[in-house]
């Protein structure tokens, strides 16, 4: 006698699966909703003294309730709270509890854009530099005036501000100050190419006095018409073994960046970067050059001037000259124009 097969009602199957549908909406809701309330990328950034209840404290501003509370369970039920990764992490529209859980689980961190200063001292880079990094600029001044540090890439406190090409890169913002470095480094040897070497051994000059003599144009002049001029005429100095007599090294001796007007007295400052006082370039660039700058020098105009003075208009150009006579003659003009105008 066969068996009688057992027969449910429809509307048990219909239940059933009404209800795996209802499971399956609900852990889709949960798990691959928007997290984010925000229609535009928002970021948070994840520090080395956080802990789970601070990274959620972050990320609660700009998320749904319902996809949070799954993000407080998926961690709750991983060693997510024992191995936080430090970094920028962003929040897109349409990112879910799980994946953005997977993404600060794996440390899968995105990278921002830091474009390197033209700073004229290391605590004014450290300071610009950690706006944009988890590192404090403390951490980064003290590096830059640390000749073991600097020799690591092979540099000294002098010239390790050659390394800073003045381009944007990208950088992720734990990077560490030894990461920091090596990618200046390594940006640095990039950017001096072989063309570019040839051309400051044809001025009589290595990489590092292109950009030293860079930087003091570029405290010259802002006109960038004028800075191949004026590169010319410090080269034949250079080359006549006169003092380069740059009114911007000695603001940089006295760290006097406000002065407007050099004085006899200011030009006693003793210092190796006074070349008043010295001979030839100083030891190193007096701020970061910028590639303006060192494109000048290494497209210079050659000539005979031997002088120049600031021209009496105040236009930021200059008055150029090939003899003391000459140049006596424009200096005092523009000493006229500065005692009219009262700058002391």
């Amino acid at each position: 006698m066969k068996a009688k097969k057992m027969r449910f009602p429809k509307v048990y199957l219909y239940a059933a699966a009404a209800i795996v549908v209802g499971i399956g909406a609900l852990c889709y809701y949960y798990l691959f909703t928007s997290l984010s309330k925000s229609e535009q990328v928002e970021y948070i950034y994840i520090d080395n003294d956080d802990t789970v209840d601070s990274v959620f404290a972050k990320i609660d501003p700009h998320a749904n309730w319902a996809a949070m509370k799954t993000l407080h369970t998926l961690a709750r039920h991983s060693s997510y709270a024992e191995h936080i990764h430090t970094g920028r992490y962003p929040l897109r529209p349409g990112d879910g509890a799980l994946s953005v859980y997977q993404m600060l689980n794996r440390g899968e961190q995105e990278p921002l854009m830091v474009t390197i200063p033209e700073a004229r001292t290391p605590e004014r880079m450290a300071a610009l530099l950690a706006k944009k990094l988890m590192m404090d600029s403390a951490t980064i001044a003290k590096a830059l005036i640390d000749n073991d540090f600097c020799r690591k890439y092979e540099k000294d406190t002098t010239t390790v501000f050659c390394l800073f090409i003045p381009n944007t890169y990208d950088f992720y913002w734990d990077v560490s100050i030894d990461g920091l470095m090596k990618r200046m480094k390594r940006e640095y040897e990039t950017f001096w190419t072989a063309e570019r070497k040839q051309k400051a051994q044809a001025a009589g000059l290595t990489p590092d006095e292109v950009q030293t003599l860079a930087s003091i144009i570029d405290e010259e002049t802002a006109n960038a018409g004028e800075k191949p001029k004026i590169a010319g005429m410090y080269l034949n100095r250079l080359r006549q073994n006169m003092p380069l007599q740059a009114d911007p090294t000695v603001k940089f001796a006295m760290k006097r960046f406000d002065l407007r007007r050099i004085l006899n007295e200011h030009l006693k400052t003793e210092s190796p970067y006074n070349t008043y006082r010295h001979a030839g370039l100083p030891p190193g660039p007096i701020k970061v050059a910028s590639l303006v700058g060192i494109d000048a020098v290494l497209n210079y105009v050659p000539s005979d001037y031997l002088y120049m003075c600031a021209k009496e208009d105040f236009s930021g150009t200059h008055n150029f000259a090939h003899t003391y006579s000459e140049h006596l003659a424009n200096a005092r003009r523009y000493q006229q124009a500065l005692n009219q105008r009262g700058i002391k």
